[in-house]
């Protein structure tokens, strides 16, 4: 099990003991901690089965320093969790290693369920991406899911070590999505990629309109950047399915001033997109004129 950790003595001791009580134990947790400033530390040195490694924060990216992780551990299936991600229940780890009985899955992600303080905005997206049906998918899949294929999270993943280092692994530096990415190299090297709804963690947040553009911009750079291995599987058509569902929703429920809000933050996701994959497809055309 491997959690990144930031400042995160608020949630890492609970976080542990929910670990330290499933029915299937871990049989090592790594806190990679990128040089917090709170308690974050001193917790998790409470915790003598757990390993702490600590690094620069300078030094952290998504896919470098989980793949450090990894190489670090030693175990056959290797589980990443973030620090703000709660498993639902006891049985979390049972059921994210459950898919792994057969021997063709790669990686399991599991499913995110909202934490009681979420927008309703937020707790539909919620039940949008993350549904209560469990997801088997192949290459002979891509066709007609197109981006949702690549869709994971190492929010709450378990991956095979074997499958993982045959694709060589994360790519160092990746600013995010670097779970899609190798989701991707995972099916197009013929393995099984699962969403499996029954291991839940709660995870979810209420991101300001200005979060929303820096969080978006951020993800259509790396996707514009890795469109060779997304099949170039366009975002648009799932966008609006998720918009229309919410609004649908929000509709439903009679949050009028939320539906509002929501359209508006969809703004500055699309803007903070559009804005990233431009900014990419510039960088692109200019290193390649360069070479």
């Amino acid at each position: 099990m491997v959690i990144p950790t930031l400042n995160a003595a608020s949630m890492i001791a609970d976080l542990l003991k929910a670990l330290e009580d499933q029915t299937l134990k871990p049989d090592e947790i790594i806190v990679v901690d990128s040089s917090s400033n709170d308690q974050t530390q001193d917790i998790v040195c409470k915790h003598p089965d757990v390993k702490l490694i600590a690094i620069d924060r300078k030094d952290f990216n998504h896919g470098g320093t989980r793949d450090m992780a990894l190489r670090e551990s030693k175990g056959d299936f290797v589980l990443f969790l973030t620090q703000d991600a709660m498993p639902a229940n006891a049985q979390y780890i049972a059921n994210i290693m459950r898919p792994f009985d057969d021997e063709h899955v790669a990686l399991v992600y599991g499913r995110q369920l909202p934490r009681d303080d979420a927008r309703a905005a937020e707790r539909l997206v919620r039940s949008y991406t993350y549904r209560a049906q469990s997801l088997h998918i192949t290459k002979e899949d891509i066709p007609d899911l197109g981006i949702r294929a690549f869709r994971a999270t190492d929010v709450c993943a378990a991956y095979r070590r074997t499958a993982y280092l045959e694709v060589g692994g994360f790519e160092n530096p990746v600013l995010t999505n670097e779970d899609m990415f190798i989701a991707a190299r995972f099916l197009n090297a013929g393995w099984t990629v699962v969403y499996e709804a029954d291991a839940c963690v709660v995870h979810s947040h209420n991101f300001t309109f200005r979060q929303q553009y820096k969080r978006n911009y951020i993800q259509g750079v790396e996707i514009e950047k890795h469109q060779d291995i997304l099949d170039d599987a366009p975002l648009t058509g799932e966008g609006l399915s998720m918009v229309t569902y919410t609004l649908k929703g929000l509709a439903r429920q009679g949050h009028i001033l939320e539906a509002g809000r929501f359209i508006i933050d969809c703004g500055f996701r699309f803007v903070g997109n559009r804005k990233g994959t431009m900014d990419a497809r510039r960088e692109l055309k200019h290193a390649g004129k360069s070479e």
